[in-house]
């Protein structure tokens, strides 16, 4: 097991400038050129590049005010970026199948449906037959093995069981990349490590391209095999880090030397980006 600060110099070096146009990848799943957005006179991202791994789980971690929650909001659609292109595998969004987990999942559900129906809403929405959409059920249901009644509605159910059928509904139409907002940040530690082992069970038999805001390292380091850490506004990527450690992760892998190493250094660049703005508005 090792943990690499820098990765390989095909995925961009993490030591090169952060505002060098990052080179072609044939492992690249999203690329990202040139990306702008400004709220009101101040600047969040300017001429932004990034390159996300196909087939990985990329974690963003930043300072906060940053604008991770904002990348991806812009990278899947739900927000409008002034500048800049966003292209899947060389596609535009409306060609790519893409699922997204919001931090919020009490809103996220249809309260007039039941669990079992939200999860199959995106199916039947994309014309699937009924015999296509039992059987994509039962695989999901097959892989996060709930242990609740899917048949009841969302006020129903506590908030680890809701947000639960909100990743089960974001992977019913087998997206080719998952975005999840701070998916965790409301739930209990037990339901946390539940859902993040089934979620990297789901990419261990499936390969999908997860793309992961967090607010926790441990978190971040953990789920991810590529960690970007990002600056503060005007943000820019402070450095890109590999973490290779074999799957499936468990909670040994919180205390393995080489956890513990890459943890120690993302700590170090997100402090020595911090103590740069200090003084200086944000």
């Amino acid at each position: 097991m090792s943990a690499l600060p820098a990765v390989p110099r095909e995925d961009a070096l993490a030591d090169a400038p952060v505002d060098a146009t990052l080179p072609p990848s044939a492992r690249a799943q999203i690329t990202i050129r040139g990306l702008s957005k400004t709220f009101g006179d101040a600047p969040l991202y300017e001429g932004f590049d990034l390159d996300i791994p196909r087939r990985a789980i990329t974690s963003i971690f930043g300072p906060n005010g940053c604008g991770k929650s904002t990348l991806i909001n812009m990278v899947a659609g739900l927000m409008p970026f002034d500048r800049g292109e966003v292209l899947f595998d060389g596609k535009t969004l409306r060609q790519t199948t893409i699922g997204y987990v919001f931090q919020n999942y009490r809103d996220a559900l249809f309260p007039w449906r039941r669990a079992i129906d939200n999860i199959r809403y995106p199916l039947k929405l994309a014309g699937r037959s009924k015999v296509e959409v039992e059987r994509r059920i039962e695989q999901l249901v097959a892989s996060f093995q709930p242990t609740f009644d899917l048949n009841r509605y969302p006020y129903e159910l506590s908030g680890g069981q809701q947000q639960l059928v909100s990743i089960m509904r974001a992977l019913a139409p087998e997206p080719e990349v998952l975005f999840l907002d701070e998916p965790f940040s409301a739930l209990d530690y037990e339901m946390t490590l539940f859902i993040r082992d089934r979620l990297q069970q789901v990419f261990i038999e499936t390969g999908t391209t997860m793309v992961l805001v967090s607010h926790d390292l441990d978190e971040a380091v953990w789920l991810a095999d590529t960690i970007v850490l990002l600056t503060r506004r005007p943000t820019r990527v402070a450095e890109l880090m590999r973490f290779d450690a074999p799957r499936p992760r468990d909670i040994g892998t919180l205390t393995d030397a080489g956890f513990t190493v890459a943890k120690a250094h993302a700590l170090s660049v997100f402090q020595r980006e911090v103590r740069k703005a200090e003084g200086a508005p944000r």
